[in-house]
């Protein structure tokens, strides 16, 4: 192949995967701008940082969206992801429970899970939730941004994912913020759908 002709297919190749790239950030935008929650037989609120004991902004705005979905009878139950910091004692989960507790949710409907360090993991710890139960309906909640990866994960753990942005979040407030984690969205979302089978 001349050197022409190599320098020709690379830049057909590169401009194939922006397109596809930006068909992806498009389906992220598409599906973060719906609020999808609907009957289900759980709510799962995905972990973000918790500082000694308290949860974040932003995790304190997934916290008061899985709170108002379970007091509008979306589901029964809320469970609760998220890992364990560096020097913290205590998991994002746990965290997360005990802010539902004191924010008038009864404790027979909270659960934390299984502390999990990242998004797969906790999507799997889901998965193993649900694997006794016959029906496997679950209102995902998160930032906008996550919302359509999250989908892909939780269908390859056999649920029947719904999807509810967490609006009030500090990173959908900040369109820099926003657009950063977007488009990195953009790579994630190829990956969890060619990989994690």
């Amino acid at each position: 192949m001349s050197s022409r002709r190599a320098v020709t297919a690379g830049l057909a190749l590169l401009v194939l995967l922006v397109a596809g790239w930006a068909a992806v950030v498009v389906a992220v935008v598409i599906t973060g701008a719906r609020d999808g929650a609907a009957p289900a037989d759980a709510i799962a609120v995905l972990g973000a940082a918790q500082y000694n004991g308290r949860p974040s902004p932003v995790f304190r705005a997934r916290l008061d969206k899985a709170a108002a979905l379970f007091h509008q009878g979306d589901a029964p139950v809320v469970l609760v992801t998220g890992g364990i910091g560096n020097r913290d004692t205590v998991s994002e989960a746990e965290v997360g429970r005990r802010y539902l507790l004191q924010h008038g949710l009864p404790a027979e409907a909270v659960a934390a899970l299984p502390p999990s360090a990242t998004t797969v993991a906790s999507i799997t710890q889901l998965g193993t939730w649900f694997r006794d139960r016959p029906d496997r309906r679950v209102v995902l909640v998160s930032d906008a941004f996550h919302l359509l990866r999250l989908r892909i994960l939780a269908a390859r753990q056999g649920l029947v994912p719904f999807t509810s942005p967490a609006k009030g979040s500090p990173i959908s407030a900040n369109f820099r913020t926003n657009a950063a984690y977007v488009a990195a969205e953009g790579l994630k979302v190829p990956v969890a759908w060619l990989f994690y089978r």
